[in-house]
């Protein structure tokens, strides 16, 4: 058999989704409700049968490392672990300077489990895969280093970084955000960019980390170093996430992969969850997503009166939610979330405890835990006014930290 050991680089400061990491590590932002955006990848990897995983950490990663200890429990019985690793100064007195530079700091776990091969997989994307299958795909190459890739339109590829590739997927370049991303050999309207998630021969990984340890000139990333130094020996291999087969998967969310690495993309990924049949599925029971759920009391729509009437439609509620006679359309209501009588939320992303004064009104945006609308206030009504008092994305959503004060 192939041993295998997995770690999921997890140690990002999430500049771009501020203020949403103000105090809280990116992968450990909530999402759809009661999931946290690290469940994602370690659910991929939990159902792929790879359970010896260890989650480098760093920056404000109190939440993500009481998470992962309250929900991420595995049996040790068959040496089966999810670890948080937080920075731990082994090769001198400074932090992470990259992801490269991370998982050279920790070269003491790769040795300690032996792996034939090292997952390394990111954190903060939204997404079902089987990993069992490009790791297949990656021993019977015989590559230095799989990446797992997806196809994305020419005119949308210069956010990623691109992979040019022959034929046959082995990797002849890759560039890194480029202004005119290349095609592929198949299909030139599309680029192959890369998920950010590779697979490695433990030997490789090992020497080329101590080599890229020894450059000054080298900033220790995984993607802007490691990668294109083994591209340039030849050794690298596409995988094609289209290829990807998960079972319990539709039609219409086969193939879904989104970086939420933006608050625009944030939001994004959350609308896609609450069609009538969505663009990515939370109720695939043959790949569930996991997570630790708060113990809540269901939820609750009350009143039925012509004037306040506890309603929601196109909405995902999750436990604790009380609809008290307000209206909410196309949001999503993360657990104890209130929405007081005559209040309407529309197209908005409400994390845990926000509360919806009376008569309020919420559209297009997102609130952190414990944010308090106040009667009659208003937010994402009056873009422009909102964006002077709090935080407005590119797209126009208003975006509350944790508990900040709505100005009536």
């Amino acid at each position: 058999m192939t041993s295998v050991l997995a770690i999921v680089l997890a140690g990002g400061q999430g500049r771009r989704l501020l203020p949403l990491t103000a105090d809280r590590a990116k992968p450990a932002v909530p999402f759809g409700g009661h999931y946290r955006l690290i469940d994602f990848v370690l659910s991929n990897l939990a159902n792929a049968g790879h359970r010896r995983i260890v989650v480098l950490t760093q920056y404000k990663s109190h939440s993500l490392d009481r998470h992962i200890s309250q929900t991420w429990h595995l049996s040790p019985l068959l040496g089966n672990y999810v670890t948080p690793v937080p920075a731990q100064m082994r090769t001198g007195p400074h932090w992470y300077s990259g992801s490269a530079d991370a998982i050279y700091q920790n070269l003491n776990l790769i040795h300690d489990d032996e792996p034939d091969h090292v997952l390394v997989f990111g954190a903060d994307h939204i997404y079902r895969m089987d990993p069992s299958q490009m790791l297949a795909d990656h021993v019977e190459s015989g590559a230095d280093v799989t990446i797992a890739g997806i196809r994305v339109p020419r005119a949308e590829a210069s956010a990623f970084g691109i992979m040019e590739q022959d034929a046959e997927g082995r990797i002849l370049a890759f560039h890194e955000k480029p202004a005119d991303p290349v095609g592929l050999p198949d299909d030139e309207e599309h680029s192959m960019v890369s998920m950010g998630n590779y697979i490695f021969r433990t030997e490789v990984l090992v020497d080329v980390l101590e080599r890229d340890a020894a450059d000054d000139r080298s900033h220790h990333d995984t993607g802007g170093d490691i990668i294109p130094e083994l591209v340039r020996r030849g050794r690298a291999r596409a995988y094609d996430f289209a290829l990807n087969e998960v079972p319990g998967a539709t039609e219409r969310d086969r193939g879904y992969w989104r970086d939420v690495g933006t608050l625009d993309a944030y939001y994004e990924a959350h609308m896609d969850l609450i069609s009538v049949h969505p663009v990515f599925n939370l109720y695939n029971r043959a790949w569930p997503i996991y997570s630790w759920h708060e113990p809540q009391p269901p939820a609750k729509f009350v009143f039925d009166d012509d004037d306040r009437r506890g309603v929601a439609v196109d909405a995902l509620v999750s436990p604790g939610v009380i609809v008290a006679g307000g209206t909410v359309r196309r949001s999503i209501l993360s657990p104890g979330v209130t929405i007081q009588p005559r209040a309407l939320v529309e197209e908005a992303v409400l994390l845990d405890g926000v509360e919806v004064g009376e008569g309020a009104v919420v559209r297009r945006a997102i609130l952190d835990k414990g944010v308090r609308v106040p009667p009659h206030a208003t937010v994402g009504v009056d873009q422009r006014r909102d964006a002077e008092r709090y935080t407005s994305s590119p797209g126009g959503i208003v975006v509350l930290g944790k508990r900040q004060p709505v100005i009536p």
